[in-house]
């Protein structure tokens, strides 16, 4: 069960990153349909990259899924690699899309509302692995829910308030949303540790 609870990490870690990747091509499409003609077939084209992108990490998941920790261990470095080259992208095709605003906006809400749902995913899916270990840890599985959700609340308030103003640059939300995602990723950590303490 312990090796169990670090897998439940990796799928999370990699749950997101896919979450973030669909809600970002969601918004991408929806803008894509409305270029001009000239410009539709270059966002056309960084679009299938970015969609194979996230094919490819999603088909590297399918095969971990069955993995043990250490095999997650070894192959999150390379899916670390393939979310980077994805965001990489993105700002790409962000930045042919004549920096608009607006595109950028609705991007910025549609990955923000994955991170928020995957934090909450990842807090079930935490409270239904905890309650199946040994009432005599509840305390420190508590404690560990507690964090997770106030983490998740305030990432939430700070995404909240930079969807409200409506006027910063890519680099300003993007960063964001790195800062956010950096948090669920040590939130989701803690977590599962504290419940792969108790079962050793």
């Amino acid at each position: 069960m312990s090796e169990q609870s670090g897998v439940h990490f990796y799928l999370n870690w990699a749950k997101e990153r896919i979450d973030e990747m669909d809600a970002a091509l969601a918004s991408f499409e929806v803008k894509a349909g409305e270029a001009k003609s000239d410009s539709k077939v270059k966002a056309d084209e960084i679009l299938a990259d970015l969609k194979k992108r996230r094919d490819e990490f999603q088909a590297q998941l399918k095969t971990q899924a069955e993995a043990g920790e250490a095999a997650w261990a070894r192959s999150k470095a390379e899916l670390e690699k393939q979310w980077a080259v994805f965001e990489a992208q993105m700002k790409t095709y962000l930045e042919s899309a004549g920096k608009q605003v607006e595109q950028q906006q609705a991007t910025f809400k549609d990955i923000a509302a994955a991170q928020a749902k995957a934090w909450r995913a990842a807090a079930d899916k935490f409270r239904e692995a905890a309650g199946k270990v040994a009432a005599s840890h509840t305390g420190d599985f508590d404690g560990a829910l507690k964090q997770m959700k106030a983490d998740a609340s305030e990432a939430e308030a700070r995404l909240q308030k930079l969807k409200q103003t409506g006027s910063e640059s890519w680099s300003v939300l993007s960063g964001a949303l790195a800062e956010s995602r950096k948090s669920f990723d040590q939130a989701n950590q803690a977590a599962w540790n504290a419940l792969k303490g108790a079962k050793n």
